[in-house]
Parts: structure tokens; C-alpha cells; sequence
């Protein structure tokens, strides 16, 4: 149950959901949300696809357990309840991969258990599993997830093969080609995260020049901010048109104001 006692009624269907997460709100490239992981991991698409994929189990049922909790779990602890189903996720999925995969787990490193911390799997638990049923929200959370590996993915993909003229482990440039080091490198990571990116904005612009519907869903933005239990909406942190925030108070000093004239002229 919501804040307000009502139910989640804005969340889509789980095929819209997986969309969203894919391509509207894209983690990275539309939001840019898990920064540090996305720089630091993406030397190869192996990392990529590993890291995202980690991250998307995790998300996918820590979006579950949240959602079958969430009239059980009180207000003002939510934050630290949502940390500690995370982080045994977390463990879980270390365990595992330290198990069955060592060579992935050496490559991720201290990135593994900073999945704890990214703002991508507690914005969701806040924003969307708190709020609304267990399919959507896994779903939600499936969608989020295979957006972040698809993303991890391609940045890792385009960094290999422009710095060791590789793809999976795979040569595929010509024995000519001689690398350029830099994008396996830190540096490397901002280049093609940001050509990246201006790639799908330009789609977006286009899409959106053609009539298409390319805005954002706003995690099931339902355009009623006065009844809204979204904490995470933009609207209400960037003062966007229809914010609560900024018509309240627009409308308090208003109302301020014509009480102020109105015991003026009352006076004289």
C-alpha cells in the first residue's frame, strides 16, 4: 500500500514496463543513474554484461520482496528496511559468483558489493516497489536491470573493440589496426558514454519531430501531482511545470499577498 493507503494504479502492464526500463528510461543513457559502475567496469563487454546482469538479479527480486513487504514495512524506516533486503541479495549473489565464476568475480571486484549503494536498485524499491504490486514491480525491475546490461554492454563493446580491436575476446579488426589505449582507459569511458548518449538523444529528437511518443513514463506518472505518492518524480525536484511544490507555493504567497491588500484597503 502507498503512503496515502492506495494502491499503486499507474504502473503498466509488465510488457510496458520492460519498455520503459529498456528504452524510455533507460538507467544510464536516459536518467544516468549508476555512474560509478558504468565508468569503471566497462573495459570489455564481458564486464559489462556481467556487471549489468548482476545488478539486474538483484534488482529483479529485491523489487519482489519489497513489493510483498511494503504493507508490513513502517514509513520511517522503509529506507533502512530496503538497504538490508538489498544488501542479502547482495551477499547472495558475491557468494555465487565467487563460487561459479571467479574469473568475473576478480574482474568486478569491489564493484560487486557496491551494488549495496546504487541508486538505481534503492530508487526503484522507493519510487515504483514500495508503491505498487509484486508482477509489475518485478517486472519493473527486470526491465531496469536488462536496460543497465544493455547499456553496460554496448559502452564495453565499443571500448574493446576501439582499444584492443576486440569484442568478447573476439579479434575482429584487421592485424593493420593498431589501438587506441586511451579507451580502455578511464578517459575512454566518458568518450563513448557520452557519444553514446547523444546517439539516443538524437533518436529521441527525431522520434519525437516524426509525432512518435518518446517522453519519459516517470516511473507511472499519471500526471496528477496533488494526489501523487511518486518521491522520486521530477517534477517535484526540478520545480517542472505542474509541480506541487511550486504551485503551492506560488499559491500561498498569492493568497499571502491578496490577504495583505485586501486588510489594507479594509483598514482605510
Amino acid at each position: 500500500m502507498s503512503k496515502n493507503g492506495k494502491e499503486g494504479s499507474y504502473g503498466g502492464s509488465s510488457m510496458e514496463r520492460l519498455y520503459n526500463g529498456l528504452v524510455k528510461e533507460n538507467p544510464t543513457f536516459v536518467l544516468m543513474l549508476g555512474m560509478c559502475p558504468t565508468l569503471a567496469v566497462t573495459t570489455s563487454a564481458m564486464n559489462g554484461l556481467g556487471m549489468g546482469l548482476t545488478t539486474m538479479v538483484v534488482l529483479a527480486l529485491s523489487n519482489m520482496i519489497i513489493s510483498l513487504l511494503r504493507g508490513i514495512i513502517p514509513d520511517k524506516v522503509r529506507i533502512p528496511a530496503f538497504i538490508v533486503v538489498i544488501a542479502s541479495f547482495v551477499t547472495m549473489v558475491e557468494l555465487l559468483l565467487e563460487g561459479f565464476l571467479p574469473a568475473l568475480y576478480d574482474a568486478l571486484g569491489l564493484y560487486i558489493p557496491l551494488i549495496v549503494v546504487n541508486c538505481i536498485i534503492l530508487g526503484r524499491a522507493e519510487a515504483y516497489a514500495s508503491k505498487n504490486p509484486v508482477i509489475p514491480s518485478l517486472f519493473d525491475g527486470i526491465g531496469m536491470g536488462l536496460g543497465f546490461s544493455f547499456a553496460l554492454t554496448c559502452i564495453g563493446a565499443v571500448r574493446e573493440l576501439i582499444g584492443a580491436g576486440e569484442i568478447f575476446g573476439l579479434h575482429i579488426m584487421p592485424d593493420s589496426y593498431v589501438p587506441c589505449a586511451i579507451f580502455i582507459m578511464a578517459p575512454g569511458a566518458f568518450f563513448v558514454l557520452a557519444a553514446l548518449t547523444a546517439i539516443q538523444n538524437k533518436i529521441r529528437i527525431n522520434g519525437e519531430k516524426k509525432g512518435r511518443d518518446m517522453s519519459k513514463i516517470q516511473s507511472g506518472c499519471n500526471e496528477d501531482c496533488m494526489n501523487c505518492g511518486e518521491k522520486g518524480c521530477s517534477h517535484r525536484f526540478y520545480g517542472a511545470s505542474g509541480s506541487p511544490e511550486k504551485e503551492s507555493g506560488n499559491g500561498r504567497r498569492g493568497k499571502n499577498a491578496q490577504a495583505v491588500n485586501a486588510d489594507g484597503k479594509g483598514r482605510e
